[in-house]
């Protein structure tokens, strides 16, 4: 085994970024709003072609202390099936991840190819869903996390354990908890239950959610749990900057959260561990 596979071919949590898509004249607010409610910084706007196959979008990377976004502004129709993943990985190294990825269960849905400064593909796991991966010609240098955000995968019961068995498979990761009667208030059915399994390998954190898909707008539109030091705080700064509360905090397994919708449309999961 190989050293790349040996690590499940992950760099740091700090590099993996949720993938956002919004309207050009949403992008600069959604930015601002984001630096603004969680603090860090943002590489240079840039208009590039980042498909296989003619597009043009305004991009930026935006790096905060809560996780990194990838944020995307297409001036030109999105080619299939660009806009329907939900977080990019870079990886140690593209082609042998691809093939590590298929042979634990996933589809390659776009095959490898380059961008202006390295190379991606996109694949899909057990239960549908979608993760970019990607490469960079020179090593990146983001800075440590000091909290790692979560990504939050909506999913059949169906596919559930299917897909969890494939991505730890790929990630050498572990479950950390596996709760069959998690309340239904975290997913906005008070006095329900349904699954919840939690998630951690070296790409970071990520919590299934098993659900029949009665589900309460905005839940499962978020793609992304971002934990904080002080949630009234961080509310507030993001109320400041544009944002709306859509569902109220709420105390569940340990932690303090609520949904908040930035400019864009971007809908994100905000938590802090309870006192």
């Amino acid at each position: 085994m190989t050293p790349a596979a040996a690590a499940g071919f992950s760099v740091g949590p700090e590099y993996d970024t949720t993938h956002v898509y919004v309207a050009p004249a949403d992008f600069d607010a959604f930015v601002k709003s984001i630096l603004a409610t969680f603090g860090g910084s943002a590489h240079a706007k840039a208009a590039v072609t980042v498909t296989p196959t003619p597009s043009l979008s305004f991009n930026q990377a935006v790096l905060t202390p809560a996780g990194a976004f990838s944020v995307f502004g297409f001036t030109s129709p999105i080619p299939y099936p660009f806009g329907g993943e939900r977080v990019g990985y870079l990886v140690t190294d593209m082609d042998a991840a691809v093939a590590a990825a298929r042979a634990d269960g996933a589809a390659v849905i776009v095959a490898p190819f380059p961008d202006p400064i390295g190379r991606d593909a996109v694949v899909q796991w057990p239960g549908g869903i979608n993760m970019q991966f990607y490469w960079h010609t020179k090593p990146s240098t983001n800075p440590k996390l000091a909290a790692v955000p979560e990504n939050r995968i909506y999913i059949s019961p169906d596919k559930a354990d299917e897909f969890v068995r494939s991505f730890l498979h790929f990630s050498h990761g572990r479950v950390v908890s596996d709760d069959a009667k998690a309340p239904g208030l975290e997913i906005g059915r008070p006095g329900t239950i349904y699954r919840r399994i939690r998630l951690e390998s070296g790409f970071g954190r990520a919590v299934v959610l098993a659900t029949d898909g009665h589900l309460p707008t905005p839940c499962g539109r978020e793609t992304t749990g971002i934990e904080v030091a002080a949630l009234p705080d961080t509310l507030d700064k993001a109320k400041k900057a544009g944002a709306k509360v859509l569902v109220a905090p709420y105390q569940s397994d340990g932690r303090n959260a609520a949904m908040v919708e930035f400019p864009g449309g971007v809908i994100a999961e905000v938590h802090a561990a309870s006192r």
